[in-house]
Formats: structure tokens, sequence, C-alpha cells
């Protein structure tokens, strides 16, 4: 081998070199078997099929795994969606601001979003998203013993949680409602698994649902084509033992020196009432979203994997065991960073941003429903789950479905 080098002409060993730092020369010439350097070859000259890594068995797995943040006796076994009633396309935006189709696809990913109608609420997107889970799963309404309900936009500022659970019949549920905006349904998932794992309850269904077009200010190009309304919903079940856990890893996050960057905030308006001692009362309301478009993208693409690795660690997995990764829908330069990051492809990134936009606590629910219905996601599939937004918030769950 080495007296075949020095018998090269100089422009030779100069390739020989370059070719080493593609690990090319090795598979050349040291001694291999065949078929591995036919393998090696194949791999080296396409460049584009995966490759194929052994995922960690179980017992590996769980004895890796971080206990109290791994393996959670609770699984979800049904999933629904419902989105708005009207689709506003990219080209209704042009007579509101500043923008076209193609600017919006380019920067967001996004060509459509829902809104409710006029007869509809968030009320009712998110019970008819319930129906559909129920039916997936087989699942009476009556044996659900919790209804969570994420969202950032109720009908009622004290909760619509417990009108849902009713609306659907779910007469012997315990019901509240969580805020954690993007974040939300991943919240949700796992204070739901908590009460199945400790075996307080056998059947909760967790909702995430939004309708934050209310609260859009329709002049403001940075936030207005961003969002859609909807909803989405999992039937979550107690499992005997660990083998058959399909909370796999968790990891939530949260920082309020950043809440600054998106919110919707209170906007105090004080004064006088008409009485004596002419007592001083805030009328105030809600106002309209605001978003530091540059920083919300920084926070995402900096904290989304992070989080990612940091659920599969405490689940005693890597990024290789995944089969899917799903994302909150809020970007697709997002999905496509956390892809690369990860080393997970696009082609098993699940994602209907295209359609629906950004549908904060719903998004996750809408596009895992969409990939179930089309035979995309199998039972035993590992999902990489991931939220972000206000708060600053930020949360995963690796999940085994079914």
């Amino acid at each position: 081998m080495k007296a075949s080098l020095l018998k090269m002409p100089s422009f030779l060993l100069l390739i020989l070199v370059i070719m080493s730092e593609w690990n090319i020369i090795e598979a050349y010439f040291l001694p291999t078997k065949t078929s591995n350097r036919m393998q090696f070859l194949k791999a080296s000259t396409e460049n584009k099929g995966e490759v194929v890594v052994p995922k960690t068995d179980q017992a590996t797995a769980k004895k890796n795994a971080l206990p109290g943040k791994s393996w959670l006796r609770s699984r979800a076994i049904g999933v629904g969606a419902f989105a708005g009633q009207n689709i506003m396309k990219n080209s209704a935006f042009e007579t509101l601001v500043d923008t076209n189709d193609e600017w919006i696809s380019k920067r967001t990913g996004i060509r459509s979003r829902h809104v409710i109608e006029p007869t509809s609420s968030l009320r009712d997107i998110a019970a008819k998203s319930a129906i559909q889970a129920l039916e997936s799963a087989g699942v009476n309404a009556k044996d659900i013993d919790l209804v969570i309900v994420a969202t950032s936009s109720p009908d009622d500022l004290f909760g619509d949680a417990a009108s849902v659970a009713s609306a659907i019949g779910a007469s012997k549920a315990a019901a509240f409602d969580i805020t954690a905006a993007c974040s939300g349904f991943v919240f949700g998932m796992v204070t739901a698994s908590q009460f199945l794992h400790t075996g307080a309850y056998k059947k909760c269904l967790v909702i995430g649902a939004d309708a934050l077009t209310r609260f859009l200010d329709w002049n403001d190009r940075g936030t207005c084509i961003l969002f859609g309304d909807g909803a989405g919903a999992v039937v979550m079940e107690s499992t005997e033992s660990d083998a058959d856990a399909g909370i796999l890893g968790f990891a939530l996050h949260s920082d309020g020196e950043r809440y600054c960057n998106l919110q919707l905030r209170f906007k105090s308006e004080f004064g006088e009432l008409a009485n004596e001692p002419k007592s001083v009362v805030d009328r105030g309301n809600y106002g309209k979203m605001g978003m530091n478009g540059p920083e919300v993208y920084k926070f995402a693409v900096n904290e989304v994997p992070e989080v990612i690795n940091e659920a599969l660690s405490n689940a005693g997995l890597k990024s290789s065991d995944v089969d899917w990764l799903l994302l909150h829908q809020a970007n697709i330069r997002i999905m496509e960073h956390a892809s690369q990051v990860l080393g997970i492809p696009m082609s098993r990134v699940l994602r209907n941003i295209e359609e629906y936009g950004n549908t904060s606590a719903g998004s996750i629910p809408l596009a895992l429903a969409q990939a179930v219905k089309e035979g995309k996601v199998k039972k035993g599939d590992i999902i990489a789950v991931a939220g972000f937004g206000a708060g600053l918030s930020w949360a995963s769950a690796i999940i085994r479905w079914g």
C-alpha cells in the first residue's frame, strides 16, 4: 500500500489527500470486505439516501432514561381535528397590507389559513375535534375522566374546558384550561400523562384550540398573515406497564425575561365611577397581538432543536430513533432548520402549514390528525414533538403513537 503510494505522481497524491478528507480513500485502498466497500461507495456516490442507523432497543433506552421525565405510563390512542370554516388565501392580503402570495409563501410556507365563521366559536371547533378524537379511539365520552383545553383565546375568560366537556357528553370528567400559547398542547399532554401515570385517571382528553384571528391587527403585516383558527384533540389512556408507555420523554421550559417579544396584553383604562366618592376602576380590555418577529425566530431556531435533544436524552433515545418530527406549525424555515440540526430529513417532518398557517395550540394536533388519517403515522411510530411560543415557552415530548 505505502510502496504503491510512493510511486504515484504528485498530482495523484494530492487527489488522494483530498479524498482522504472525505474518507473515500479508505473505501478504495484499505482491506475491507467487498460488501462493505460497495455499500460505502453507494452511499458516497449517491449521497441522497438516508443512512440506516440501528435503533435503540427498549431496555437500553430505559436504562439510560431520566427517571421522572421519561417512560410515563400513558399513551395517545385517538386523534381528531377541526379548523375554522372559512378559508382565507394569501391573495386576500394584497389589498390589506403591502404583500403578495409569493412574498408570504416564500418566507413562511403559508398559502392559506382557516378562520371561524360568524356562527361558530372556539368551543365549537374544540368540541368537534374532540368528537373526532373519541371516534378515532373508539372511546365513549362518558368514560373520559379529565378534559384539558390548551388555549390562549377562549370564548369565556373563565375557561372553556367545562363547557366543551359538557358539549361532547363527558359528564363525569373534571375539566380545566391551561394557557401556554403555542406550547400549550405539549404542556397539556404532559400534564394529562401525570394523572394517567399515577393511576389517578384512566382516560383523558387533551385539546389544543385557538382562534387568534380575533386578536390580530389586520394592518400589521408582521402578524396578520401568519395566524389561523383551528383545534385538535387526542385521547390518552393509562397503560399497565412501562413496556406500553407512550410518553417516552419530555422537557418543558419558559423564560419570562423574553415575554415582551410575543404578547397580547391587557390595556388598562382607568376612570371614575359615577358614585361617591368617585371610585377609580379599570375599564380596559385586551388589545391586539404584538410580536418581535426576528427575536421570536431567533428564539425558535435556537431552542427547538435543543429541547428536542433534551427530551430524547431524557427518554434514553437519539434522533436516529425518531420516525417523525412534528413541530408547532409557525414557519417552514424553522422546520427546515430543526430538520438539518437534528439530522431528520424533511421527508419525515409532518407539516400542513401551507393550508392552515399558525393555529397556535391547535397546530400540532391538526398536523398529527392529518398524518394519521393519511396513513403516514402508524402504531408504534416514535414522534418527536415540539411546541414554542409566547411566554416565552417551549416544550418537547417524545411520543410513541398508539
